[in-house]
């Protein structure tokens, strides 16, 4: 590779079985505290690539992540919270993991490895020019991801990258990269540390600032959530109180009727009780 792998380099810390566990915290929490600086260099690339996001999400496209392991994971993690918190449908936002959904909780061996996998899980879903297809991997080398994007940028479908190397094959690949240089690991090469944090805040940014674009926020409330247990229907009953200044018992009958909190707020404004 003619890049250096700043998340393989040595860790500034030596001898960790030595370290009392209140040193292993401290040092942690340390490297840590670096991820949020190292994300907000890379703001204005993370400004790009939502702004191709959300035009293609308002013409019916959707939103891809792929990764493999820990990346993989990340990814769909996000895309699976997108239904209960936006209300939106399972197919707005999809994660793929190298070696499906065994993965998730057991590595696949050479999955990532793959050159064909990649564009095969997406054909599945018939990925097409409305899509944006973002690759996620803390290297930035890994085959399933990298060779997905390739065909997608041959068949005119956008495509973008969080990674936590520069210049990095990924990044050279992806239309619009993300690069979060987070530099060495607390433990050596272990990416699932400060790169996953990395990762998981890019992600956070992508689909909350996405979907409040898409209108799916109102104020600041999860208008549009799903009512999947008590905890999210007492939230909803509290929100409709509080913006049409109502009581509880009205409030919660009014989400009972409409199993929707901007449902419930529009209806009652328009004299529907």
């Amino acid at each position: 590779m003619n890049f250096i792998k700043t998340t393989e380099q040595d860790s500034n810390y030596n001898h960790l079985e030595m370290m009392s566990v209140s040193e292993l915290l401290k040092n942690i929490n340390n490297e840590d505290k670096t991820v949020a600086i190292a994300v907000e260099k890379a703001l204005s690339q993370i400004e790009t690539l939502i702004e191709q996001i959300i035009i293609k999400l308002k013409i019916g496209g959707r939103l891809f992540y792929m990764g493999a392991g820990t990346s993989g994971r990340l990814g769909i993690l996000d895309a699976s919270e997108c239904p209960p918190t936006f209300g939106v449908s399972h197919d707005l936002v999809i994660g793929l993991i190298a070696g499906g959904d065994t993965a998730i909780r057991k590595a696949v061996e050479f999955a990532e490895d793959s050159t064909t996998l990649g564009w095969e899980d997406l054909q599945f879903y018939n990925v097409n020019q409305n899509d944006v297809v973002v690759g996620i991997a803390a290297s930035g080398t890994t085959p399933y991801v990298i060779s997905a994007l390739e065909l997608c940028n041959n068949n005119n479908i956008i495509t973008g990258c969080i990674t936590c190397n520069q210049d990095s094959p990924l990044s050279k690949t992806a239309q619009f990269p993300i690069e979060v240089i987070v530099g060495p690991e607390f433990v050596t090469g272990s990416s699932r540390m400060k790169a996953g944090t990395a990762q998981k805040m890019v992600l956070n940014m992508i689909t909350t600032t996405t979907m409040i674009q898409l209108g799916h926020i109102k104020g600041n409330k999860m208008v549009d959530m799903q009512l999947s247990n008590n905890k999210l229907v007492d939230r909803g009953t509290k929100m409709i109180m509080a913006e049409l200044n109502i009581q509880q018992e009205e409030a919660k009958s009014l989400l009972d009727t409409y199993k929707n909190v901007r449902l419930a707020i529009k209806n009652y404004k328009h004299g529907n009780k």
